[in-house]
């Protein structure tokens, strides 16, 4: 194999780029000058067979690339692609049959690269490229507005439609967003990335077009996974009303994240299995048109699919049958783990950068749970779509049985279920990331928290220095559920505090319960934690008594309060108070008012948006009273893919900005 390369090599003029020991996808350059773009219509091909090796090799910018046997055909080298003539769908357009699978290819060639040197959704994008191409081809995007749910799966839309240079050229990685984004093209329609919105929004466009008098199709793309949300099935059953133009793409690759759990998958999987005959039909009997394509990685039959809508006068769901991770062996064979990628490495699938044996609260909370279900059959985890967040792998899934419940995409469904098993004598923990709680308010509200029954939340990566997508911030947990009446928030500050409050969270019979876990990984403090936290409700923990300046620092930003308060020693000789409050919920106003007598500053530090926040309870107590109060936290606006550290500094919550603007108010 290595002298067949070696030939290859020497026959194209190429030099190996040395660097990693395993690279994503060896980069090669190619010694000959070419100009960029000198595209053929009808390039010579040849092909390379190895049955453990072979190379995909074609022009991109100014290299070359060349990708093992894991992608699972022998590819065909072109001495000048398709994808660089692509700069909108018109170009799309001109391509034969046989030339729309060769540059299908090549989109997902392309798509492996950057997935694996930046990270991203990989699965979702790679089961897509052959629909994307067909759909391109058949409609006439702007004025046939495609709408994508969540929208991770859009990358290839995106180098179809003027945008390939950020998947190509590796410094402009970063210019597109993961998602779908107007800002970036007349192509996209809406900034999404929470999911089962699409067909919602679609119905919308619908309808304000039938309002104009306007023409053109309406297609919502989703994928069967999120066919799972309420709002999913909300917005199915106001298209059949419409009455006009609407189309449904139904992308059924039998996974959510994890595998597909309800009873509708049933009724898929019944559909697959008799090419969409079966007289039971979940589309037909919400009163949509239905038409299903076996083969939905077939460029060819998508084509003849999409015509058959095109244009079509009434609502219409297409089942197409992909397959999730298509082309890349790994991630065909580990869909779970390949749903969402950090950079890895192509020939392994490793990550590129090694965690070692660093501890993670996801993993550490799964032990746990393990363990309290084996002592007691009425602990149970629910998620809802997301079972990695709290370190259900696929082998705890199954040990934990009838003790762990995935209920899809639906968070509002799990808050509510969660809040009945409580109800009648279970112990529900439901783990979820903080971006996808705000989901689920009415329920926490209405159906849990009127009700007072005692459901644990762990709400994972509340904070700034996790997700940084502007549709998947993690920034409004703490207004979100710290207002609730009878919710109890805590904010654990380490791992012996986190594991003393899911001790009680789970065993407490008194109130609703969430805990948000620490987002700025598992550190320990050394102490004793304390018990019973109903006993101590809004009590706060004095970590250090000190005089003229307290220092509150909630949960992930108690160790920033730490190195404030000895930084302010260092360089005022200040001794201030550390104070540690635990409850986000509540306010410990017999320690508030005993620091009356001998401090004259308060300063509060959370991570999160300060707007309903913790630190406006503590200056809202303090009110009239002569105490000063700074609240520091993350001012209110819709960031996006913002660098963590810039973040903090833009918001003055850095150590010595905090101590700084401390000195100008003493």
């Amino acid at each position: 194999v290595n002298y067949q390369l070696a030939n290859l090599r020497k026959e194209l003029g190429l030099t190996r780029k040395q660097g990693k020991k395993c690279t994503s996808g060896e980069i090669l350059s190619k010694n000959a000058n070419r100009k960029k773009g000198n595209a053929n219509r009808n390039p010579s091909t040849f092909r390379v067979f190895s049955p453990l090796y072979f190379c995909s090799v074609g022009h991109i910018g100014k290299s070359l690339l060349c990708y093992p046997s894991f992608l699972n055909k022998p590819s065909i080298y072109n001495k000048a692609m398709y994808i660089e003539k692509i700069n909108g769908p018109a170009d799309v357009k001109r391509l034969s049959a046989g030339e729309l699978e060769t540059l299908s290819e090549e989109v997902r060639g392309v798509l492996l690269k950057k997935l694996s040197e930046h990270g991203g959704h990989v699965g979702p994008n790679l089961g897509m490229v052959e629909a994307t191409v067909a759909l391109h081809y058949v409609f006439n995007s702007p004025a046939d507005k495609i709408v994508y749910d969540v929208s991770h799966q859009s990358y290839a839309h995106k180098i179809l439609t003027g945008r390939k240079a950020a998947f190509m050229d590796a410094a402009a990685y970063d210019e597109v967003s993961g998602y779908t984004e107007p800002s970036e093209s007349e192509h996209d329609f809406f900034v999404v990335g929470h999911t089962s919105t699409s067909v919602s929004l679609a119905t919308g466009l619908a309808k304000a077009r039938d309002l104009k008098g306007g023409t053109g199709n309406v297609i919502a793309v989703i994928g069967d996974g999120s066919l799972s949300g309420g709002e999913a099935f909300e917005g199915l059953n106001s298209a059949a009303e419409l009455g006009t133009n609407f189309i449904v793409i139904v992308n059924d690759n039998q996974m959510s994240i994890a595998e597909n759990h309800g009873g509708l998958y049933r009724n898929l999987q019944l559909l697959r299995e008799t090419d969409g005959q079966a007289p039971c039909n979940f589309f037909t009997a919400m009163g949509l048109d239905y038409l299903y394509v076996k083969d939905g990685n077939n460029v060819q039959a998508l084509i003849d699919a999409f015509r058959k809508v095109k244009d079509i006068a009434h609502p219409v769901a297409v089942h197409i049958n992909t397959l999730k991770g298509k082309g890349y062996r790994l991630a065909e064979q580990q869909q779970e783990r390949f749903h969402y990628s950090a950079p890895f490495c192509l020939e392994t699938g490793s990550p590129a950068v090694d965690s070692g044996n660093e501890e993670d609260y996801g993993d550490l909370t799964a032990r746990y749970l393990l363990q309290e279900m084996k002592k007691d059959r009425t602990v149970v985890g629910i998620t809802a779509g997301t079972p990695t967040v709290f370190g259900f792998t696929p082998e705890r899934r199954e040990e934990a049985g009838r003790q762990f419940v995935d209920v899809g995409i639906a968070e509002e469904h799990a808050v509510a279920m969660a809040s009945a098993i409580a109800a009648g004598g279970g112990k529900p923990v439901f783990g979820v990331y903080s971006t996808f709680i705000q989901r689920a308010y009415d329920q926490l509200s209405q159906d849990l928290c009127i009700n007072n029954n005692p459901a644990l939340i762990l709400v994972f990566w509340g904070g700034a220095s996790t997700m940084n997508d502007v549709t998947h911030l993690c920034l409004f947990d703490i207004p979100v559920i710290g207002n609730i009446p009878n919710m109890v928030y805590l904010a654990p500050t380490c791992r012996e505090e986190y594991f003393a409050m899911l001790e009680w969270g789970i065993h407490q019979t008194e109130h609703p319960v969430a805990i948000r876990v620490p987002a700025n990984g598992v550190l320990s403090r050394g102490i004793e934690p304390e018990k019973d936290y109903g006993k101590l409700l809004n009590r706060y923990e004095v970590a250090h008594r000190g005089g003229q300046v307290a220092v509150l620092g909630l949960g992930s930003f108690f160790q920033l309060g730490e190195e404030v308060v000895g930084k302010l020693k260092e360089e005022t000789g200040v001794d201030a108070t550390l104070v540690n409050p635990r409850f986000i919920t509540g306010v410990d106003e017999a320690l508030l008012e005993d620091l009356k007598r001998d401090h004259t500053l308060v300063v509060t530090l959370e991570d999160g948006v300060l707007d309903g926040g913790f630190g406006e309870k503590i200056a809202r107590y303090y009110g009239a009273a002569g105490m000063k109060v700074l609240n520091y936290g993350i001012r209110k606006e819709f960031a996006d893919r913002y660098d963590a550290g810039e973040l903090l500094r833009d918001n003055r919550l850095t150590a010595p900005q905090i101590v700084e603007d401390i000195k100008k108010v003493r």
